[in-house]
């Protein structure tokens, strides 16, 4: 039916531009038309154009809304190693001497980011994994060891308390690490529904291959990832 309707009006259109053309001069489908239907019939069917030129239409406005599910917290750190550290721990953010060698001495806070390394806020009904990674492995001709964890902010305790880290934005099964000597190692934290919480990086490194008192960099990387479950 919905067929046929627009068939009719496409018609009625293409007739419309007939009869407005004949303003000017009558072609010839207007007055094969005029001798076909009579004058009667040819003024129903401009009644019918008349009708098609006027449909009622509707329309309706959508307004889109960005929800945050992440907040970057420190964007910056300094750590500091020493040749041969073995099994030594670092925190992003950190504070203590050696520099980052203690989680943050205040509790997490939005006014100061320097306090948590990112913040994830969900609402009912969607939850939000956080893939982790570098953007480049560490140099293996000098760190024998770079496992990343992560830790969340424990509201009851006030304290940082470890995370489960998984291989994917969905399902349950869980790595002990990131392997931050490998590159494309990455792990996920599956952050429910509902809920509002600071986390932080966690590293366990050595430092026990090569003299290289050449300044290093690593980069992290967090990619949220809103889910309807996990």
């Amino acid at each position: 039916m919905q067929n046929m309707k627009r068939r009719f009006i496409k018609l009625i259109r293409l007739l419309s531009t007939s009869l407005s053309e004949s303003e000017y001069g009558d072609d010839k489908m207007t007055k094969n038309l005029r001798a076909a239907l009579g004058v009667k019939g040819f003024l129903c069917l401009a009644s019918l154009v008349a009708i098609a030129s006027a449909l009622v239409t509707y329309t309706a406005i959508v307004t889109i809304t960005q929800a945050r599910q992440f907040t970057i917290g420190a964007t910056t750190a300094s750590w500091t190693v020493y040749i041969n550290d073995v099994n030594k721990e670092t925190y992003l953010p950190g504070d203590g001497t050696p520099a980052g060698s203690t989680p943050p001495v205040n509790p997490p806070t939005d006014t100061n980011s320097s306090t948590f390394a990112f913040k994830v806020v969900t609402t009912s009904g969607q939850v939000c994994a956080v893939k982790i990674e570098l953007t480049a492995p560490v140099n293996s001709s000098e760190f024998s060891k770079f496992e990343i964890r992560v830790k969340y902010w424990n509201t009851g305790t006030s304290t940082w308390d470890n995370e489960t880290l998984y291989d994917a934005p969905t399902g349950s099964t869980s790595i002990s690490y990131i392997d931050g000597l490998t590159a494309g190692s990455a792990g996920y934290v599956h952050h429910a529904a509902s809920l509002s919480g600071y986390y932080m990086i966690h590293v366990t490194y050595s430092y026990d291959v090569v003299d290289n008192p050449t300044p290093k960099t690593v980069t992290f990387q967090y990619t949220p990832l809103p889910q309807d479950s996990f």
